[in-house]
């Protein structure tokens, strides 16, 4: 019913005093609202997360510009890479080493692995270190009896008999000196070994020699007559000395190298010397027309 409605609504407005309110002025309408979310317990901050790392392969930035007058350092330079070879790179040598052999071209620069062969008293090892020290290059010497004797202690020593432990050593060595002589040769150093080889005798023998060192190998024979080498014999001393039957016996299986092909040096008549210098030239004709083995 209207008059019902009527009073409701007054009773309501009027709050029981029983009096009219006066009237109220119209409401201004107010635009539209998003409405706004609750507001829940807010979550304690968080702390900014540190920058992530930057990889390897991201640019670096530029350095800062370095101060007038600041001392400059140049950065150092990569490590080399290893050669599988054992190859080292060696600086080249700023004045010879020796003076310059004096007898015509000789063999130069070339980078040679000599084999002298002579029996004992022969004087290949005196010729061939002077031989060595007297290249325009870089040349090693090895001697295979100085390698022997790094065995000190329970060194078989081939004067008190050949068995199998002197036969071990030797072989030993001879394998040591091919090692250090194909070390030599991967960086450029000639080197020149010597040793008692015997032509009949496969153990001490030229096979050995060729597959530890390499084809390339040049074998020369030292080879005086017997009464010089019985008289350098006597000015031995040690196990190096040999009786006179061992020194004939050996220097009689040598000759068996004349007609073998290898170049042979009849060093009875000269010194040390011109003997390096004979050698010199033997081994230019020897890499001109390397000799069939």
């Amino acid at each position: 019913m209207p008059g019902h409605r009527g009073a409701t609504h007054q009773g309501a407005g009027s709050q029981g005093t029983g009096h009219p309110q006066a009237p109220q002025p119209p409401a201004v309408p107010q635009p539209p609202q998003a409405p706004q979310p609750s507001r829940g317990p807010q979550p304690p901050a968080v702390p900014p997360s540190p920058p992530a790392p930057q990889s390897a392969t991201a640019p670096r930035p530029p350095a800062a510009p370095r101060p007038p007058g600041a001392p400059h350092y140049p950065a150092a330079p990569p490590p080399p890479r290893a050669d599988p070879t054992g190859a080292v790179p060696l600086p080249p040598p700023v004045a010879p080493l020796a003076p310059p052999v004096e007898h015509g071209a000789g063999t130069g620069a070339a980078t040679l692995a000599v084999l002298l062969i002579g029996p004992a008293g022969a004087g290949k090892t005196t010729v061939a270190r002077h031989w060595a020290q007297r290249r325009r290059v870089p040349t090693a010497h090895i001697s295979l009896d100085d390698v022997r004797e790094w065995v000190c202690s329970g060194f078989a020593d081939p004067q008190s008999g050949w068995n199998e432990h002197s036969e071990a050593q030797y072989r030993l060595a001879r394998r040591t000196c091919g090692f250090a002589a194909r070390n030599f040769l991967a960086n450029g150093i000639s080197c020149i070994v010597d040793d008692a080889v015997f032509p009949d005798r496969p153990v001490v023998g030229l096979g050995g020699w060729k597959r530890h060192v390499g084809p390339g190998l040049l074998p020369v024979v030292l080879l005086p007559g017997l009464e010089v080498v019985l008289e350098r014999n006597a000015k031995r001393s040690g196990n190096r000395r040999l009786s006179d039957e061992e020194v004939a016996a050996i220097h009689g299986r040598m000759a068996g190298w004349y007609g073998s092909g290898l170049p042979i040096i009849d060093n009875s008549t000269y010194d040390v010397e011109t003997t390096a210098r004979v050698l010199d030239d033997v081994l230019a004709r020897a890499i001109a027309s390397p000799p069939s083995w």
